[in-house]
């Protein structure tokens, strides 16, 4: 797309961008210090809370991912998004409680501090911390992607750069988000997530509304789809493209993993009064439930365009989202909506930068028992290593943002989600169960995804290991059986003396 064909495109996004360096600059003169940088200086009120939240999980892996993953597999992909009706009030009320009230008697800026304080291991605490640093490179690779993607469709740089487009544009988008998350940490990425979940709000029902309008309705796209060669029938059949284990393991992983997300669970630590928290399910649930109209209208519409012969096969699905707003929403909303998913997959990756450099240079050396002087400056420096190290993995990985994603979440998810959700909730838990079920949930979900991915020893199995078992799914279980499995058969260990009190409220 030539770049003067849609000039208020381009308008949106570019004024949009000139407000994510504002943002930046503003947030620098407000960022004093490691608690700032970190965590917003816990300042946050209700709307920027939960907005910041919804905007930390819904981002290029729902915009862009979602519709991609969906023209692969078919509507199987929404297993993935079923469970937003309920996640965020079982995330609220069975970690995000214990998290924030435990931020009221200790010093806590990330999960591993809320571990370490929780089970007084530096084992558990340190694992936790390498958990988060891998799932964080995994995750902000999704996002440096699809914002690649973006800036890629928006601006038709694929016409003048070829083979090097992609790699071109995210770096483009990668120097924005290192500009504004240096320069103001958490508080920039804070207000950008709000910026982010208003435009979303507003432009989500608008697009639903052109994807099925192009399509002729949901009956018309169905029929269309279910009369295609290319789709047919098993498109719309929720286990038509998967089998039950991959369906279920992509509902149980992002349901039930839900509570070990740190780049969710840190925005907790910023909420200013604590008894705000019984509102925040519905402010998040609400924000989740709307972006969820993206994925499901474009990832029903694009195909049946495609099967009606209006647009041509793609060969790259993530090309979905950023194709159909060019080509069949109306220009003015299309720039609403460019500047929205930018704006999503920025903050999102600004969140990520923000837990990998604390993981880096606070929880690791902790773990450790040496304390990194001068955090603030060390946390600026972090943040250019995690880029890096994100930007490589994702040129590496080479598949779909969505299944980049899956990998990430489904590692946070293994990793941390017993030792949180049920640690902080059952006095019984123990240090060694804690670090066990940590320790399982990195090396089952790392073995898992190499013996997916490995081409190179072919006498070794790969998963699935049957019938389409997902290795984040199978690791999280895993994780889970050995906590409990591990507490059962250990001494129990009285949690400290405060920390015992805010599990009792």
């Amino acid at each position: 797309m030539p770049i003067l064909d849609r000039p208020q495109i381009v308008l949106a996004v570019l004024a949009y961008l000139a407000l994510v360096v504002a943002i930046g600059l503003w947030a620098a003169r407000r960022t004093r210090n490691a608690r700032d940088f970190f965590i917003a200086g816990q300042s946050l009120g209700l709307w920027v809370t939960g907005l910041a939240t919804m905007s930390a999980a819904f981002s290029g892996f729902v915009f862009i991912g979602g519709p991609g993953l969906t023209y692969r597999m078919g509507i199987a992909s929404l297993f993935i998004a079923a469970p937003v009706g309920f996640t965020a009030a079982l995330l609220c009320w069975s970690v995000a409680k214990r998290l924030r009230l435990l931020a009221e008697v200790r010093e806590l800026y990330t999960v591993p501090d809320a571990l370490l304080a929780r089970y007084d291991s530096r084992a558990a605490a340190g694992l936790a911390a390498l958990a988060v640093l891998l799932g964080t490179v995994a995750y902000l690779g999704a996002q440096l992607q699809a914002l690649g993607v973006l800036i890629e469709a928006i601006f038709g740089t694929r016409q003048w750069l070829g083979e090097w487009s992609l790699a071109v544009a995210m770096l483009i988008g990668l120097a924005i988000v290192l500009f504004y998350s240096i320069a103001g940490g958490m508080i920039a990425g804070v207000y950008t997530d709000l910026l982010q979940g208003a435009l979303m709000a507003l432009a989500a029902a608008g697009v639903f509304y052109f994807a099925l309008s192009s399509g002729g309705g949901l009956g018309q796209i169905s029929r269309t789809i279910v009369a295609s060669d290319r789709f047919g029938a098993d498109f719309l059949d929720p286990l038509g493209g998967v089998s039950i284990f991959t369906a279920v393991g992509f509902f149980l992983t992002f349901a039930v993993g839900t509570l070990g997300q740190p780049h969710m669970l840190h925005k907790f630590y910023m909420l200013r009064d604590p008894r705000q928290l019984k509102w925040l399910p519905a402010v998040i649930a609400g924000a989740q439930s709307l972006c969820i109209l993206i994925w499901l209208g474009i990832g029903l519409a694009v195909p049946a365009l495609v099967a009606s012969g209006r647009l041509a096969p793609l060969a790259d699905p993530d090309q979905a989202s950023p194709l159909f707003v060019l080509e069949f929403v109306p220009e003015l909303l299309a720039g609403l909506v460019f500047a929205g998913i930018l704006a999503a997959i920025m903050s999102t990756a600004d969140s990520f930068l923000n837990i990998g450099a604390a993981a880096l240079i606070r929880d690791l050396p902790k773990a450790l028992g040496w304390r990194l002087p001068e955090q603030l400056r060390w946390g600026r420096l972090a943040v250019l290593g995690v880029a890096a190290a994100a930007a490589l993995f994702s040129y590496l990985y080479g598949d779909l943002i969505a299944l980049l994603g899956t990998f990430a979440f489904g590692t946070f998810a293994a990793a941390l989600t017993p030792a949180l959700a049920i640690g902080l909730n059952w006095k019984r838990v123990t240090p060694i169960a804690a670090t066990a079920s940590v320790a399982t949930g990195i090396v089952l979900c790392l073995v898992g995804e190499f013996l997916a991915r490995q081409n190179f020893f072919p006498g070794l199995p790969k998963f699935p290991l049957a019938g389409g078992v997902l290795p984040s799914s199978f690791a999280l279980a895993a994780s889970f059986v050995v906590l409990f499995a591990v507490t059962l058969c250990t001494r129990p260990v009285e949690p400290a003396e405060d920390v015992a009190a805010v599990m009792e409220l």
